[in-house]
């Protein structure tokens, strides 16, 4: 069978997920119908938010459905009319049975590491915050247990030292759209071998990021500090709660730092700086010197801009 033939339904939601779809639209790939999340308010205002997949969706003329529930019957009919060949999945929620069982050649998901390892919502950032030297994507066909299911495809990339979550992410982002596509292919030919993934006692998870995940624990050592910050910039961002002389509290999140391996007899936590070009925090085995920061309620700025403004004698962190 051809694979531009084959009648292709496309489940994602962020930025992620439109790299792979827009790889398949413009390689001239049949994609009947694209899922997405729902609209949902956003920021200040609660303005409704369109997902990144759907906005590319509407610009392309793409059918579109956004069931708020995947096995609502009024889904579920929708998507059987549109007689799909194969589902593709990348970066959306948990499939039921009932949608990932439906179309003859099957549904494939494409994850953001070299599976087995980090299965779950966030692996990118995960293999950056362990200090890992390299990552990549991998298809692999659906089944009950989420990222278990047998490997069609691997490709991978080397983490560079400067590497963060930003650059990573785009990279995966572009080399995950050429699997893609290359796993329609395979599978059109009819010639689709695939590995079980192969159980181990080292693998690492990769849970959901959340706001406790990215404090800075100053007992910790430099090293996981810094590799925290890197997988965690620009977004969410890693961050300290600092406290003035007056008692007032507030967060500074942390974009960009260096390792100062030394030995001291500081408090883990002690901020040390010169009060005009740089700024370190005293840590486990020496400091974690902070380049790029954000002051609530201010820019993105380096330490040298925020200290012309600053008496960092007057603060601390909040251990």
């Amino acid at each position: 069978m051809n694979s531009k033939d084959i009648r292709i339904v496309f489940m994602g939601t962020p930025e992620f997920a439109v790299g792979s779809l827009k790889a398949l639209v413009e390689g001239g790939y049949n994609v009947v119908g694209v899922v997405t999340m729902p609209d949902k308010p956003a920021g200040r205002g609660h303005k409704i938010q369109y997902s990144a997949v759907k906005q590319y969706a509407l610009e392309k003329g793409l059918k579109l459905m956004q069931p708020e529930k995947l096995k609502d019957e009024a889904f579920i009919s929708e998507l059987k009319a549109l007689n799909a060949d194969l589902q593709i999945v990348v970066a959306f929620r948990m499939l039921p049975e009932i949608v990932w069982s439906m179309p003859p050649m099957g549904t494939f998901n494409l994850h953001g590491s070299l599976l087995p390892q980090y299965r779950g919502a966030a692996p990118i950032n995960w293999a950056i915050i362990n200090g890992d030297k390299e990552t990549g994507v991998t298809t692999f066909m659906l089944k009950h247990e989420i990222d278990t299911g047998n490997i069609i495809l691997q490709e991978k990339t080397p983490i560079a030292p400067e590497d963060n979550i930003g650059t990573v992410y785009d990279r995966l982002m572009e080399i995950g759209a050429g699997l893609v596509t290359k796993t329609v292919d395979l599978i059109a030919e009819g010639d689709v071998k695939t590995l079980p993934q192969e159980s181990s006692e080292e693998l690492r998870p990769a849970p959901k990021i959340f706001k406790e995940t990215c404090r800075l624990d100053f007992s910790k050592k430099s090293e996981q500090l810094h590799n925290l910050v890197r997988g965690l910039s620009p977004y969410p961002a890693a961050w300290v709660e600092i406290e003035n002389e007056g008692g007032e509290r507030r967060i500074q999140k942390i974009y960009e730092t260096e390792v100062e391996t030394a030995s001291h007899n500081e408090k883990p936590g002690t901020i040390i700086s010169d009060g005009k070009k740089t700024l370190k925090v005293a840590c486990a085995d020496g400091y974690l010197k902070l380049k790029s920061v954000q002051l609530s309620g201010k820019r993105r700025m380096t330490v040298q801009e925020m200290l012309c403004g600053m008496k960092i004698e007057a603060e601390k962190i909040v251990l």
